[in-house]
């Protein structure tokens, strides 16, 4: 049995040497994981290396060092939801149906993802400082404002979305519920005795979401709503290009 063990490791060990890619992801799953659970100051390469079944000395040939991997998990963690997002082809979907299916989508993913929750959190708390510092964050999302003002565009023209919204407002809408459902799913159940995983009350916020969205834009909340420009997809690329603010 332990010969087994042995030779199985090996295995895996020379699996790795002739596919540094998948060294290098299997290191960065592992990463999102510590970081998420403790922290940038408290997740040790020593355990990921352990984990991996690699060497501290690996880790820092692929990433450069602690902080160099811990760029390199956020860069993936958001790569991974803007991947998925492209994949729901909302351009093929009506307006209305590809709005409530962006939201809907947003609902599942930070469900299913607690860790890109923690990790966002986390970042927040550096002033996201780390973020700023990784440039390809930036343009991986701006992918989203762009598929968002192309919808409201695509509304407007089709006389089904009538109020202004800036697609970056609109994300942070979208995104807000989505992330304090999984961030504050502890405190707000124990202050308010609702257990935010139970199956029908996670269905009623899931509709909620798409419903409310879906309200705004068809002009069913035009007092919360400021009177603005329209904003088309390359209108969208300049304000998230000049803002500064980072989608999240």
């Amino acid at each position: 049995m332990a010969g087994r063990t042995k030779s199985g490791a090996a295995e895996r060990k020379t699996a790795r040497k002739n596919d540094p890619e998948r060294t290098r992801q299997d290191i960065l799953e592992v990463a999102t994981e510590e970081f998420a659970t403790h922290g940038l100051s408290g997740a040790r390469v020593d355990a990921i290396a352990e984990r991996t079944r690699t060497s501290k000395r690996m880790i820092y040939y692929y990433f450069g060092g602690k902080e160099g991997l811990y760029h390199a998990v956020l860069e993936k963690a958001y790569a991974d939801i803007r991947t998925a997002e492209a994949a729901l082809h909302l351009e093929d979907l009506a307006p209305e149906e590809a709005m409530r299916r962006l939201a809907e989508f947003t609902f599942d993913y930070d469900e299913a993802h607690p860790d890109f929750i923690r990790l966002v959190s986390i970042e927040n708390i550096h002033r996201a400082e780390h973020l700023a510092h990784t440039a390809s964050i930036r343009s991986t999302n701006l992918g989203i404002v762009q598929t968002i003002a192309a919808i409201l565009e695509r509304g407007r023209k089709a006389g089904v979305f009538r109020a202004e919204v800036d697609p970056v407002d609109l994300h942070m809408l979208i995104s807000a519920f989505c992330f304090f459902r999984v961030s504050n799913r502890h405190t707000f159940g124990t202050i308010f005795r609702r257990d935010l995983s139970e199956p029908a009350l996670r269905e009623k916020h899931r509709r909620m979401i798409g419903d409310a969205v879906i309200r705004l834009l068809q002009g069913g909340a035009e007092a919360a709503v400021a009177p603005a420009a329209a904003v088309t997809p390359a209108r969208a690329r300049r304000s998230a290009g000049s803002s500064g603010r980072n989608p999240a």
